[in-house]
């Protein structure tokens, strides 16, 4: 049995958060790969490390001076180091890295050097050893993942090194350059490793306990999700649950290796298992009405109204052009026999609207347009809803009963989650009532 324990930056913040994580690692010899990401933040105003390295790059880039800040990269590695009692020699990794940065590099390779330091100053304080990701984590030109490539080379590193520390977030182009994840990509490298090795599961270690119900800020100390689906999560991370990384999802699911989320902080916390929709676990689980609520707010609700339009042929397409034409994706499509409306974020669409509104009543021809803003989307998500009948009407009744005014409407075919539009002015008060109604 291998288990792969990826570590967030809030467990590498500083040698105390170091401390946490190799006792975690001792306490169960099956943890025999760990993914870390950079230094993160040790208190509110401090600076994660990455950040601070993508200011280096943009400094560079600029011709403004980067010492300063790059020596409180140094501080903070060289502080780890020296607490913990280790040899690493990182003034000479800061060596090459800043005659790189004198010559000139790419930004990738400067960025992941956050993750890389502190790959090898935990191998160094497990006793593992060091498996640099530029070697077993490969992509192809258009920046995808060479699967068959990366589980070869992965499955002879771990062959050679069975107990071994791999950076996250980063890999290598074909060319040798590195290249990086997006943003919280090391949740990617782990559910990779865990893939390509055959992990019996992926432990993603963190400074939360697991996932919520409901936002903390919105709802007053909601539940722990004890267990999950990869579809619900996939529905919860869309609407702005983001505790993992939503790409980290499809390694992990391909390979059917459950997800642990657990808290570097309160390790005795069991956190919060995703598995697949045919897991034994989910027998045993508490069969809440929902899973969990999520939200966002600033949509806009672009309606097009014409009569006889469902013997139109062609109708949403023409409008779905015009949204292609000025890159703006669509989130949801609510129809009905006479209209259809169009979900947006604000944000994309609020330099094209005249534009986009113009176009519309150009190619459709319709008899109204109508453009709502300051609407919020909830999603009310869980796996158990399909089995309950009237489980819509209850929700809707439930929200209108506390007097707020329910927008749009929108429930996916697999019946694993409702959608609905309110006024932004009425967001927290809608996912209380739905918190309150089918949790509590």
């Amino acid at each position: 049995m291998i288990k792969v324990a990826k570590f967030g930056g809030s467990s590498l913040a500083d040698a105390e958060q170091f401390k946490k994580v190799k006792n975690i690692i001792e306490n169960d010899e099956n943890r025999r790969i760990v993914v870390v990401s950079a230094a993160g933040k040790r208190f509110k105003e401090d600076n994660k490390i990455t950040d601070l390295l993508y200011l280096c790059y943009a400094h560079i880039k600029y011709s403004v001076s980067y010492e300063s800040m790059f020596a409180i990269i140094e501080n903070r590695y060289l502080e780890i180091r020296d607490e913990l009692g280790l040899k690493c020699n990182l003034e000479s990794e800061f060596r090459i890295i800043k005659s790189r940065m004198k010559k000139g590099m790419n930004r990738d390779y400067l960025v992941s050097r956050g993750e890389y330091l502190a790959g090898m100053l935990m191998a160094e304080y497990l006793g593992y050893d060091f498996i640099d990701a530029e070697n077993v984590i490969f992509f192809d030109y258009n920046g995808k993942v060479d699967i068959a490539k990366t589980r070869e080379a992965m499955e002879k590193a771990v062959e050679r090194s069975p107990k071994g520390v791999i950076p996250g977030f980063y890999g290598t182009l074909p060319n040798g350059e590195i290249k990086l994840f997006s943003r919280g990509g090391s949740d990617i490298t782990g559910a990779i490793v865990a893939d390509c090795i055959n992990a019996s599961i992926y432990e993603n270690w963190t400074d939360v306990s697991g996932i919520l119900m409901a936002d903390p800020n919105v709802v007053k100390d909601p539940k722990r999700i004890e267990i999950i689906t990869y579809s619900e999560l996939r529905e919860l991370s869309y609407m702005g649950a983001n505790v993992l990384h939503t790409d980290a999802v499809a390694p992990a699911k391909r390979a059917n290796i459950p997800i642990n989320i657990k808290n570097t902080n309160a390790p005795e916390n069991p956190g919060t298992i995703i598995v697949d929709e045919n897991n034994e676990l989910l027998k045993n689980a508490k069969n809440y009405f929902i899973t969990g609520i999520a939200g966002k707010k600033d949509f806009s609700v672009i309606s097009i109204y014409k009569d006889h339009m469902s013997g139109e042929i062609g109708a949403i397409r023409k409008a779905l052009e015009i949204f292609e034409k000025y890159k703006v994706s669509i989130e949801h499509i609510p129809t009905g026999i006479d209209t259809f409306s169009l979900v947006v974020a604000t944000e994309n669409i609020k330099k094209y609207l005249y534009e986009i509104v113009a176009e519309i009543k150009k190619e459709c021809e319709p008899s109204e347009v109508k453009v709502i803003d300051n609407i919020s989307l909830i999603a009310t998500v869980g796996r158990n809803m399909a089995d309950r009948p009237g489980m819509s009407g209850k929700l809707f009744a439930a929200i209108g009963n506390s007097g707020v005014n329910i927008r749009m409407i929108s429930q996916g075919s697999d019946e694993i989650n409702i959608i609905v539009g309110v006024e932004n002015e009425d967001f927290e008060k809608a996912i209380n009532v739905i918190y309150n109604n089918f949790v509590i």
